[in-house]
Parts: C-alpha cells; sequence; structure tokens
C-alpha cells in the first residue's frame, strides 16, 4: 500500500490486507492503492464516498434507480462472512461499485442474516429496510489504480486508469458488524445517466 503524505494508520493497513487477503485471485493489490484525506478526493467521486451513508442508498439516488447484487466470490468461516461482489445500475447492468464484504453474522437477527446470506439484495437496502440501529464510519479515502481485473469489472474507458474507494466500518447495534471496501467505477463509466 502506498503512502499519502499523510499516512496510513497500521490498522488501516492491516484491515485493508486483511480484505484483501479473503480473496487474492482477484487480482487487487494494495500496491495499486493510495490513501489520500477526503479534502482531495475529486466529484464525482467526493459526493459518492464522502459521507456516512450507505453506498447503496447514495448509488441508487446518484443512478435514479434500484441497484441489483452480484456476488463474485464468497467465504465463510462459521460466524465470518465474506463476499467479493458488484453492485450495477440501469438496464444495462453497469457496474457501479465493486467492493469486498466481511460481515459478523452474529451481529444480526435471524431474518436480516437470512437475507444477507440469500445474496440477492445489497447489504444496505437489507439493513435500511429491516430498520436495523446502525452507523457508517469511513476509516481511509483510496485512490485506486486500474490493473486488467477491475477495468475489465468496470469495462472502463482506456485513458482512465484511476478510480476512487473507500474503507469503511457499518457498526449496528453499537458493534462493528461489517467492514468494507467499496470501489466505485471510474467517472467516465459512472457519470449520472442522462434523461
Amino acid at each position: 500500500m502506498q503512502e499519502s503524505m499523510e499516512g496510513p494508520s497500521a490498522e488501516i493497513d492491516r484491515k485493508l490486507l486483511s480484505l484483501l487477503a479473503r480473496f487474492p485471485q482477484d487480482g487487487l493489490s494494495a500496491n495499486d492503492i493510495t490513501v489520500v484525506p477526503g479534502a482531495e478526493v475529486p466529484e464525482p467521486y467526493r459526493q459518492l464516498l464522502v459521507h456516512h451513508h450507505h453506498m447503496t442508498v447514495t448509488l441508487e439516488e446518484y443512478h435514479s434507480g434500484k441497484l441489483s447484487l452480484a456476488v463474485l466470490s464468497r467465504e465463510r468461516q462459521g460466524e465470518d462472512y465474506a463476499r467479493k461482489l458488484v453492485l450495477k445500475a440501469g438496464p444495462e447492468d453497469k457496474v457501479v461499485l465493486c467492493g469486498i464484504m466481511r460481515f459478523q453474522l452474529d451481529q444480526c437477527q435471524a431474518d436480516v442474516r437470512r437475507e444477507i446470506l440469500e445474496e440477492t439484495t445489497p447489504l444496505g437496502r437489507i439493513l435500511v429496510e429491516h430498520k436495523v440501529l446502525r452507523w457508517i464510519e469511513p476509516h481511509a479515502y483510496l485512490l485506486v489504480r486500474l490493473n486488467d481485473t477491475l477495468r475489465e469489472t468496470f469495462k472502463a474507458d482506456p485513458q482512465v486508469d484511476v478510480t476512487y474507494g473507500r474503507m469503511a466500518v457499518i457498526i449496528c447495534h453499537n458493534s462493528p458488524a461489517v467492514e468494507l471496501l467499496e470501489i466505485v467505477a471510474p467517472a467516465s463509466t459512472a457519470d449520472r445517466p442522462r434523461v
């Protein structure tokens, strides 16, 4: 992981490496990621990332419609459940977010847990619809250099080299329940749909 002038804390570095290690086959490397201050995240990424809201809700507002979930890989060890996923928008099912989620299933009620494991609905929508008491705490904002895997995932324009993301924790009922790595589509493919 490359450091910004402020430098990431050891805890951020450890959490990022831990999430990436869950799905090493995806080709995303910590060497492709630089921690940046939220104030240096340019638009439209800033409005998409620098906030305390669910990415599902933010991206649904930005793209004027509900998102669909596709789980690319999953791993479960007891109550520890992780998945690599994409969220898609619009009739073309354009990928608008790629991420890794690690959830402590013992932090939620049975009906919420069941929906999460069904892997058909984005996590943010599940938590909102079930009125789960929650708080999203961003831990770091990230400049992400596009490698071949991310470029293909986002169908990114060849001239686009970077995008942005964030690491965050969702606190449910006063306990950290979800660790997130969320990378939004490059601006050329994440622009608001024309009406």
